[in-house]
């Protein structure tokens, strides 16, 4: 992976040196294209266990917690020049609101706010970063804190402050409709935690002590209507993951539409296998039409492996259409389907409001076959097999559209899932309000 991701960069590179792009953006200056933004960000989340000895903190099987949160941007334009240079930095607060006498949601996923092991939420923490960036003509490289946004690595977002990685990235906009990525990263920093130089841990496998993590791909816009991604990762002793994705809309009319899309992922394990030995391919296919202000698609996904279909922790790292509010509907052997409607309120003269609600369903699960790290068992020991789950989500968002809080959004969430042994019964309810303010 090293040595092919160094071909990649370097050929990109070499690209773009001796390309003379009409594409390319004459920078006005580091000062002059630069600005400032601070997102106020409030969320509450309640999570019920509806088992109560199941629940991480132990009150009755309840979470809860309410926080205000601030995340400020800088972004500086280029020097001016042949190889332009730039900073960009960010800084975020989280403060704690409430945690409903005490029901924090411990250690576990509700990641809401950080725990000490005595099991008490912290009063405030905090993020600080930046990176700095060059330019050369169509190509953009960032060195330090960075976010990046493909389907191997994806920064989380789903919390009161968004996770973040360090190292290197690349971007290329040299040809037209394809824009190439990759990066080489050693740390990550994940929703809760104030230190940019934490370790690699992933959503099913836990901690995993490796160096660095490598991805290189692109996305291409080969029509109107059609588009083509393709991208690899290395987490170094971990896995290999190979993604394609492709995407296509079709307009019949003038208020109708038909859509479809299809995601793959291969993973395999790789040299030390410190999540142990797998290799998994697991796809999603979804078809759907939007009619003037009606939206329904259904999907269909399946998991191949014997094993859970792994991805860092809190990010946002898995492009697969039953991947929802709660669960991924990636374990082993595991089929699923999910029905989808969007409501969009413009057309009936509401402009910013917006509906969703979702329900989908797996069964075929079985652990017959995973490894140690991924194996999950019953109360006598066995590999638990045939487990079945389901979860029905439910959306409304509205954003402001002018006047002194225009860009204001309200989004009320709200998700029920069942589950057979391997995983718990909960309900759920999440509210955030979000204020985004351009100072600069």
């Amino acid at each position: 992976m090293v040595n092919k991701t160094t071909a990649c960069v370097t050929g990109v590179l070499a690209l773009a040196s001796c390309t003379v792009s009409n594409a390319a953006t004459e920078s006005n200056g580091f000062v002059e294209d630069s600005s400032l933004s601070v997102l106020s960000r409030n969320f509450y989340f309640n999570r019920d266990y509806r088992k109560g000895g199941e629940a991480p903190t132990g009150k009755s099987g309840y979470s809860e917690a309410w926080a205000q949160g601030f995340i400020a941007r800088f972004e500086s334009g280029y020097t001016q020049g042949t190889v332009g240079f730039g900073l960009d930095a960010h800084a975020m607060l989280g403060l704690k609101l409430d945690t409903g006498d005490g029901r924090n949601g411990g250690r576990s996923s509700f990641d809401v706010l950080p725990v000490d092991s005595d099991g008490h939420a912290a009063s405030n923490f905090s993020k600080l970063g930046g990176a700095l960036k060059a330019r050369l003509l169509d190509t953009e490289i960032k060195v330090g804190d960075v976010f990046p946004t493909t389907p191997v690595v994806h920064y989380g977002d789903s919390r009161l402050l968004p996770e973040s990685f360090t190292g290197w990235t690349l971007e290329n906009t040299t040809l037209e409709g394809l824009k190439v990525q990759g990066g080489r990263l050693h740390a990550m920093s994940q929703p809760l935690s104030s230190n940019s130089r934490d370790g690699f841990v992933t959503f099913y496998g836990g901690p995993v002590d490796s160096p660095w993590l490598g991805y290189i791909g692109g996305d291409y816009q080969l029509t109107d209507h059609l588009s083509l991604s393709m991208y690899s990762s290395r987490l170094k002793d971990a896995w290999d993951q190979y993604y394609t994705g492709v995407s296509y809309k079709y307009p019949i009319s003038d208020l109708l539409s038909a859509f479809s899309s299809f995601n793959y992922y291969k993973a395999k394990d790789q040299g030390q296998q410190l999540l142990g030995a797998f290799d998994n391919d697991i796809w999603s296919a979804r078809v759907g039409f939007t009619y003037d202000a009606h939206t329904l698609a259904l999907s269909y996904q399946r998991n191949q492996g014997d094993d859970d279909f792994d991805y860092l922790r809190q990010s946002d790292s898995i492009f697969l259409d039953n991947s929802i509010q709660y669960s991924d509907f990636n374990s082993p052997k595991e089929r699923s389907w999910m029905l989808r409607y969007d409501l969009n309120m413009a057309s009936y003269g509401v402009p910013g409001l917006s509906f969703m609600t979702r329900y989908g369903r797996g069964s075929g699960i079985d652990y017959s076959d995973a490894n140690g790290v991924y194996m999950r068992r019953d109360a006598e020991g066995n590999p638990l097999t045939d487990q079945k789950r389901w979860e029905r989500d439910i959306e409304a968002r509205y954003v402001v559209q002018s006047g002194s809080l225009k860009d204001l959004s309200l989004r009320l969430r709200q998700a029920t899932t069942r589950a057979t042994a391997f995983e718990s019964d909960l309900d759920e309810v999440r509210l955030i309000v979000e204020y985004p303010l351009s100072l600069l």
